[in-house]
């Protein structure tokens, strides 16, 4: 079975954080034993500079701001997919904080998400949002190729 990755992307006009953000590991001389399984939940930004050609690169042609990350979202189900689990609502308060310091660093965002290998086909929808109207990381949850430009 060849089941298709969710990814989130994040574009903007200033260079974005990459890494790790979220685990929680016992201590840091054990970086990879976690108490739970919650603890382990956590998102990794990369950002989009391939060092192979040594440039940047696009996720995606519908973007228009010159940095760029992508996530692996297996916590974060579409829209019509969300179960409410502890690992959601940690993976979207993630990315709710991570957006609330990109947005007050650029004033300006764009933000998608994509099944693996599908990032340039026709956006499902395009949504213009500021950022003072999400009143919670639930707001965050996208459908399929939803795309939104965030602005202060």
């Amino acid at each position: 079975m060849n089941a298709l990755t969710q990814y989130i992307y994040i574009a903007s006009t200033n260079k974005l954080p990459q890494g790790s953000f979220g685990s929680n590991p016992v201590s840091p001389d054990n970086p990879n034993i976690f108490k739970t399984e919650l603890d382990f939940v956590h998102l990794d930004f990369e950002n989009n500079y391939d060092a192979v050609q040594k440039k940047k690169i696009s996720y995606s042609t519908h973007f228009s701001l010159e940095y760029e990350v992508a996530a692996y979202a297996n916590q974060i189900p579409f829209k019509y997919r969300l179960n409410g689990t502890q690992g959601e609502e940690k993976c979207l308060k993630i990315v709710h904080s991570y957006l609330e310091e990109a947005i007050q660093s650029s004033g300006l965002l764009e933000y998608f998400t994509s099944l693996s290998g599908q990032v340039n086909k026709e956006i499902s929808k395009k949504r213009s949002i500021r950022w003072p109207s999400i009143q919670s990381p639930y707001d965050l949850v996208l459908e399929d190729r939803e795309f939104w430009t965030i602005t202060l």
